[in-house]
């Protein structure tokens, strides 16, 4: 028996599209921001996803993709398989040190501005792995913005760090990436021109 429509008679009335803009001036019919606030709205909320994932921590993100979990309502729906065409890179799982190489070639191969989640023990330090054959943390090759705990990380875990990675593109590092000197002597700490 299907269930009965209902209609929601107390709807708010002042519904905003946007549950925080960026700071700015409002007048009669106008508003006015700076540009970079605006690119760090729009770049927070239309993330594309590349999920590097070798281990268990991939079956929990096929979870978070699921119709439970909805990821697709925070902008990222698009999930890449093409590093040219993505800004998130999330490792997941188990990286011996022959794959170090492959995970470092496709950062580079990422556009600026770009970040990188490390999902899980292993991604982040090795996990249970201690043997000469695994990275202990994919930070030994390339930078890590958010680390996601857990073996595996529940989805919950996962979607609270990807609202880390999109508080830091909205707020913190709109400008950052490609001028500062502390982001360029990151980058030639890991090797990367």
């Amino acid at each position: 028996m299907a269930r009965p429509v209902r209609f929601n008679v107390q709807a708010e009335k002042d519904v905003k599209l946007v549950k925080e803009g960026p700071e700015g001036y409002t007048g009669e019919g106008f508003f006015a921001t700076s540009l970079d606030k605006v690119v760090g709205l729009a770049r927070s909320n239309s993330m594309w996803p590349l999920p590097f994932a070798t281990s268990c921590c991939g079956i929990e993100f096929m979870a978070l993709m699921g119709a439970n979990y909805d990821f697709a309502r925070f902008g990222s729906e698009r999930v890449g398989f093409s590093p040219r065409q993505c800004d998130l890179l999330m490792v997941m799982g188990t990286i011996a040190k022959k794959m170090g190489p492959v995970v470092k070639q496709v950062y580079l191969q990422m556009a600026e501005p770009r970040w990188v989640m490390a999902m899980g023990a292993c991604a982040s330090s090795g996990g249970i792995f201690d043997t000469y054959s695994v990275l202990q943390g994919i930070d030994q090759i390339i930078p890590v913005d958010v680390y996601v705990p857990g073996c595996p990380p529940r989805p919950e875990a996962v979607i609270d760090g990807f609202m880390k990675i999109q508080e830091l593109v909205h707020n913190k590092e709109v400008i950052r990436r490609r001028t500062s000197d502390k982001y360029q002597a990151l980058m030639e700490s890991y090797g990367i021109q």
